[in-house]
């Protein structure tokens, strides 16, 4: 089968690869979109460590079963699907306790590190277990599907928050992960809700949206703004999807006295926090890291245009398309944010 695969940092090639090994409680699927994630044009120049070559990268996909292993029940040949990006065991501490995200022998679709290698799906078939697979609502297109992964990412990080409806909230970085946050927000009952760039067009997709109101980071004083549009208490909570130090900071800042931050933006492995401000104003400080569970609620909420994602895919191409379109999302292009390619 035809792969796209990272032959080396930087470079990619289409390759003829061995078709997938289906074990005995897996499912082959003939994949019909993958988009390529934030974190593959982050690790394809060996920065990152999780892209080690040769690696056929790909995790946000959906697809078409194609075959099944011997144990497998519940499938048949010719349903629609798509699956985790994360592969967990199901029997450790934290998958008997529902914390699939925190399994202990975590593995991720299309990635190569010092722990493990798995093939992801830029390629035209993949295998995965049956206990990763979820059905597709009908009339779900292949294209929005595969953005289940990152809706799951956004509505994982919401959820950590003690959101009572009506709450004030702030985002902290309005890419493809924090547009979703802003819809997660408007979902969970948040109201208002402001977000927080660097890019004007970034800002006005935000507010297209759902977000209230935008501010420009380098141009105003973001968390005096907001107070002075919650009555100088500062937001009920706050997402901060960057992770870089001034991220953080403007994030702390804007929340009230016993506010809360989710913290999912993970660009610099190491911030400086303000830690009297987190210690005196009391403030929680959550970690939210991928999904655990919420597919079914997000191809719902996808399917039912409450989180709409057709505005955040910029563009479509074939698995031959892919190396052009790494490179120019690897340039940071203005105006692309979610690229979907049809293996």
């Amino acid at each position: 089968m035809k792969a796209l695969v990272l032959t080396r940092y930087n470079h990619f090639e289409i390759l003829d690869v061995v078709e997938p090994e289906v074990g005995p409680d897996e499912v082959l699927i003939e994949l019909r979109a993958c988009g390529i994630c934030g974190s593959d044009v982050h690790g394809m120049d060996g920065s990152t460590g999780r892209r080690i070559p040769p690696i056929i990268m790909g995790h946000e996909a959906a697809g078409v079963i194609a075959g099944l292993g011997p144990k497998v029940a519940g499938w048949k040949v010719g349903d629609r699907v798509t699956f985790d990006s994360t592969v967990s065991c199901g029997q450790c501490h934290f998958c008997t306790r529902g914390r699939i995200n925190l399994c202990d022998r975590r593995r991720v679709l299309g990635v190569s590190c010092a722990e493990f290698r798995r093939d992801g799906a830029f390629a035209e078939r993949v295998a995965v277990p049956q206990h990763i697979l979820y059905r597709l609502p009908d009339g779900l297109s292949f294209e929005h599907a595969a953005m289940v992964e990152p809706v799951s990412i956004a509505v994982h990080a919401v959820g950590r928050l003690p959101i009572r409806l009506g709450d004030t909230a702030v985002v902290v970085g309005t890419g493809m992960i924090g547009l979703l946050v802003v819809q997660a927000l408007r979902a969970a009952g948040c109201a208002p809700v402001f977000a927080v760039d660097v890019a004007p067009s970034r800002l006005e997709l935000a507010r297209r949206l759902g977000a209230d109101e935008g501010f420009l980071a380098n141009q105003a004083d973001v968390p005096g703004e907001i107070l002075r549009r919650t009555g100088g208490r500062g937001a009920d909570v706050a997402v901060e999807a960057v992770g870089l130090t001034q991220t953080v900071a403007t994030a702390v800042a804007s929340v009230r006295k016993g506010g809360a931050i989710a913290l999912v933006g993970n660009l610099s492995p190491k911030v400086e926090l303000p830690l009297q401000a987190a210690v005196t104003r009391e403030l929680t400080l959550l970690g939210s890291c991928a999904s655990s569970g919420e597919y079914p609620a997000c191809l719902d909420l996808i399917a039912r245009g409450t989180i709409q994602v057709e505005p955040l895919i910029t563009g479509t191409g074939r698995l031959a398309d892919g190396p052009e379109w790494l490179a120019r999302l690897y340039r940071n292009e203005e105006g692309l944010l979610k690229v979907i390619l049809r293996p």
